[in-house]
């Protein structure tokens, strides 16, 4: 019954902030389990890129940290990301999904984000 389903521009500049949004229905993100974002570039395997609680609280990759900031509204029952000062190296799918202890049991369709000049 959880459904999760990301949005945002399929195609983002260098240097530009890569930002997406991940609407869910069923489930309230403000009351139980975590929300992540991971992201599997072409021909790669996925990458963790982090999470936010019910809470509010947020843990990243350590790799990603410095460029990667996951918010939530409440009211609208949504999590987004951002990734700063991309590269052609950044493009990937995009998965948001729902995290219940240590691992993601729910997940979005995942959409394609393309950086490129």
């Amino acid at each position: 019954q959880v459904q999760l389903q990301e949005s945002g521009p399929g195609l983002v500049k260098p240097s530009q902030t890569l930002s997406l949004t991940c609407t869910v229905s069923g489930g309230s993100i403000a009351k139980y389990y975590a929300w992540s974002w991971i992201r599997q570039p072409p021909g790669k395997g996925l990458e963790w890129m982090g999470v936010i609680g019910f809470t509010g609280s947020t843990y990243y990759s350590p790799s990603l940290k410095s460029r990667t900031s996951i918010s939530r509204d409440t009211s609208k029952n949504q999590f987004s990301l951002q990734l700063s000062s991309v590269t052609p190296e950044d493009t990937a799918i995009y998965y948001c999904a729902r995290r219940v202890y240590s691992t993601e049991d729910y997940w979005g369709q995942g959409t394609q984000v393309t950086v490129s000049s």
